[in-house]
């Protein structure tokens, strides 16, 4: 298979996943946009979640990250605890409404899921994760020289 196929392949997937995403989140009535869904999601994924590490992790600016943050924090979807690994900073958490909409976000993704791999069995999966992992690996090895 020539590599054009390949980069019109996955930039296929990646459309057709990202727009059936956005597609059930507006469905759904979720009024965030796609950066502070990102936030909340990787404020749900990381018990010891901060401004840096989601910054790190979106590969965002921080400014940029804060102000998504307060955004978040002054519509009540997250709260800030002093940390105790580091005075200088503060742990984020989800609120009770954050956790709401994360719920739906993981029910969203389910869905998505599903409609994605219904005709694959077992073993199509786990040869496309392994395929998938090493292209990401070559891919950061090519980036990191």
């Amino acid at each position: 298979m020539p590599a054009q196929a390949i980069n019109e392949l996955l930039h296929s997937l990646s459309h057709n996943y990202k727009t059936a995403l956005r597609t059930s989140i507006k469905n759904q009535h979720i009024p965030l946009p796609i950066t502070h869904i990102r936030a909340l999601k990787g404020i749900y994924r990381n018990a010891n979640c901060t401004a840096q590490s989601i910054a790190q992790r979106m590969q965002r600016d921080k400014a940029q990250i804060t102000r998504v943050l307060n955004e978040l924090l002054e519509d009540g979807y997250i709260s800030k605890i002093a940390n105790p690994e580091d005075r200088r900073s503060q742990l984020l958490r989800l609120s009770a409404k954050g956790k709401e909409i994360v719920t739906q976000l993981n029910a969203i993704e389910r869905t998505a899921n599903k409609a994605m791999t219904a005709n694959l069995s077992n073993e199509d999966m786990h040869a496309f994760i392994r395929i998938a992992n090493i292209m990401v690996d070559n891919l950061a090895a090519n980036t990191a020289q």
